[in-house]
């Protein structure tokens, strides 16, 4: 089975329709070069090295289901593992998140699942809901089936962003609620191509804070660029992150460069805008990119008769989405933050 494609397997199977070699992965266990591959579920394989080493480490996909560049990604690892061209060491759970999306090419059918986590999905009947909550199952499942002693937990959950970014690449930390910040994982994702950092500093519902906060792992949301159909990504620029990620789960002890505090642009959350009313306009053009800064006083957005102008100098713009469901976010607003501030261990 080693020319199967994850993907066409997983998108397949989703549909309810039957390939003759991929439907025998199914909840079954495929022999690599050092272990085994677990196919759990569709788009749920589990990485199970015969000596593991003390990395447990998840890549999600197509949270989005438009986001093409992470989902090839993570298709190409695991077909590389397959073939023995990738030998892990590191136990590794890979996630292609949302195969309903990724067959209609749409973001979501019904609902953002990257608002279900942490529980959401409690309040909803969609796909999606369900969905979400068997991908927590499906990462607890991962991270306590882990061997007994000292280990490290780790989850990168990658996207691309629905429009352009003055920093192509960046992540977004969640919410530490007090903690420090790993000059390790900046590191690591700065030799990802990653150098720009976007501090949360409130819970949400998405899929890293969920990794984050309920099981204490380094969970990251990384944005690796900008949507494209398959096909259309230029790999060339995911280079860097394919090799760091490959890395990760092939190596027991991963050797990083010291830690450059000049490396890394940091950003923090200065506002949340949400839209509250059907009558939610954005007050700049759809090609205006992520990171783009605006004079103080400019009106930013109005929502009904609510505005919303830019308070302080140097504030930006990143996520913005008018077309968002009424009481789900529209925009967040972030300032520069000096690395002086952070707690870093």
């Amino acid at each position: 089975m080693n020319d199967v494609d994850v993907l066409e397997w997983t998108l397949a199977g989703y549909a309810g329709e039957q390939l003759a070699e991929e439907a025998q992965l199914l909840n079954k266990t495929v022999d690599y070069a050092g272990g085994q591959l677990i196919f759990q579920d569709y788009g749920v394989v589990v990485i199970e090295p015969a000596a593991p080493g003390t990395k447990d480490v998840v890549f999600s996909c197509a949270v989005h289901g438009d986001e093409t560049a992470p989902i090839e990604i993570i298709r190409d690892m695991v077909q590389g593992i397959m073939q023995g061209e990738i030998k892990p060491v590191q136990r590794t759970l890979f996630l292609i998140a949302n195969p309903a999306a990724i067959a209609i090419n749409k973001r979501f059918v019904d609902m953002n699942m990257n608002r279900l986590f942490s529980g959401a999905h409690a309040d909803g009947h969609t796909p999606e809901h369900k969905r979400a909550a068997n991908l927590e199952h499906y990462v607890t499942a991962f991270y306590n089936d882990a061997p007994a002693g000292e280990r490290q937990r780790f989850h990168y959950d990658l996207h691309t962003a629905i429009r352009d970014s003055q920093y192509e690449k960046f992540a977004v930390h969640p919410f530490t609620h007090g903690g420090p910040y790993k000059k390790s994982q900046l590191t690591f994702l700065a030799e990802c191509g990653v150098t720009t950092m976007l501090l949360s500093q409130s819970p949400t519902t998405t899929f890293s804070y969920y990794s984050a906060r309920t099981h204490a792992a380094e969970a990251f949301t990384v944005e690796l660029g900008k949507v494209r159909p398959f096909g259309q990504n230029d790999r060339s620029k995911f280079a860097a992150a394919e090799q760091m990620f490959t890395r990760l789960i092939v190596e027991h002890e991963l050797s990083l460069p010291e830690f450059d505090p000049y490396r890394t642009k940091v950003f923090d959350v200065c506002r949340t805008i949400n839209r509250t009313v059907e009558d939610f306009t954005l007050h700049f053009p759809d090609d205006v990119a992520n990171f783009t800064a605006f004079e103080q006083g400019y009106l930013l957005a109005t929502d009904g008769d609510t505005e919303y102008r830019v308070e302080r100098a140097g504030e930006r713009i990143v996520f913005p989405n008018a077309k968002v469901a009424l009481g789900q976010r529209a925009l967040l607003t972030v300032i520069d933050v000096s690395k002086k501030r952070l707690q870093l261990v």
